[in-house]
């Protein structure tokens, strides 16, 4: 599957986790980077630039943040706040994927802000349907926002 070559940023705590999703998006050939980071704290320095993600060449604002909910220092319902408040990114599409299938959790994403909530698959063939479907909507048909425009 061909993108436009745009980064992702995938928020997970658990290295299985990142390891069955990156898996699964080289099996699904969607060639955009996924840049990885393990905690929320870490997830607003990125979208923030700051401290080591200064190096926007080098960890660009992505096109898409997939985002697990529970994270160690800031949760994702913490992440998913700070992003809504911030003007500048208030617009970027989000993707929580979490195995959370509670409806209060559901509820409380979209109440947020989430674009999207996906449960994560347990089976490999599961997953691998999902990031395909992530790819096609997210990176192929969708429009995205022009950030930094409130």
């Amino acid at each position: 599957m061909s993108s436009l070559h745009h980064t992702i940023l995938l928020v997970e705590d658990d290295p299985g986790d990142v390891f069955r999703i990156q898996r699964a998006f080289r099996k699904a050939n969607v060639v955009s980077p996924l840049e990885v980071v393990t905690d929320g704290e870490q997830a607003i320095h990125y979208l923030q630039g700051q401290g080591v993600y200064q190096d926007r060449d080098r960890y660009p604002v992505p096109i898409l943040v997939l985002l697990d909910l529970k994270l160690p220092r800031y949760s994702g319902f913490e992440v998913l706040t700070w992003l809504r408040d911030e003007s500048t990114l208030k617009h970027l599409p989000v993707v929580v994927l979490t195995s959370s299938e509670y409806q209060i959790d559901i509820d409380r994403a979209y109440a947020l802000g989430a674009n999207s909530y996906l449960v994560k698959p347990p089976d490999t063939d599961g997953l691998l349907e999902m990031v395909k479907a992530v790819g096609l909507f997210w990176l192929i048909f969708n429009r995205p926002p022009q950030l930094g425009i409130s």
